[in-house]
């Protein structure tokens, strides 16, 4: 890395803020319910604005990755926090099992979906993918967390892009959702939907068979995504 954590930090915050939008920003703000400071940059842009960032900088390496990213994080601005979790997730492939131990603090602090949903699909997701038997300890102590259900999504989200793309560890997921079925946490409810929903699109014999006989003890939002790609199958449920 050609640069520091710090000059990193501040060649990024200048080029996101030339994007900043102030109606955006307390629309954003608004909807996610944050009283953190927003930019109002979009996500495409935000996204852009840190690939460019990590290439003009050289950030590739692993030790470099996560300084760039924890010093991203450390900052209270929501449009920070967001570049943190891009960042992570577009040199995922430098993450190793030990990096859940820093990715799991996230989790515990990040406090909305918008960024949860990010590090545990790709950053998450891509350590599981590589390491699964290691990862795999760690997501089964995750899915049973009594204290944070943004641990227990990402326990979830992690297996989301494999599933999707027609691979994954179906029947960890299976597992997971079982012992999440009757939770009354609405983001809990739709992340089990929404994996049972991308992964009908390639297996949707596989996702009827495990919808089917627990069609009565899903919720209502869990239903309706499961259903969503499964045709006329669902008809009639209540």
């Amino acid at each position: 890395m050609r640069t520091s954590p710090e000059r990193f930090f501040g060649d990024l915050m200048a080029s996101l803020s030339v994007h900043a939008d102030p109606v955006r920003a307390a629309s954003e703000q608004a909807y996610l319910k944050s009283q953190r400071e927003f930019l109002g940059v979009s996500v495409p842009v935000s996204r852009k604005v840190v690939r460019e960032e990590i290439g003009r900088h050289d950030v590739v390496a692993h030790d470099d990755v996560l300084a760039v990213a924890e010093c991203c994080w450390e900052h209270p601005s929501f449009d920070a926090r967001r570049a943190a979790s891009e960042i992570l997730a577009l040199r995922a492939s430098v993450l190793v099992p030990a990096d859940l131990t820093v990715l799991e603090a996230m989790l515990r602090d990040a406090e909305t979906w918008a960024i949860v949903d990010v590090i545990a699909a790709k950053s998450v997701g891509s350590i599981v993918r590589r390491h699964a038997e290691d990862a795999g300890r760690v997501l089964d102590r995750w899915a049973a967390d009594p204290d944070s259900f943004w641990i227990r999504r990402s326990a979830l989200l992690a297996l989301l892009d494999d599933l999707r793309a027609g691979a994954g560890d179906w029947e960890r997921f299976g597992r997971y959702a079982d012992s999440m079925l009757h939770e009354k946490e609405f983001f809990i409810r739709k992340a089990i939907g929404w994996v049972l929903r991308d992964t009908s699109k390639k297996r949707p014999d596989m996702v009827w068979a495990w919808v089917e006989p627990r069609r009565d003890d899903m919720s209502g939002v869990t239903r309706r995504e499961a259903l969503k790609y499964l045709g006329g199958r669902g008809t009639g449920l209540r």
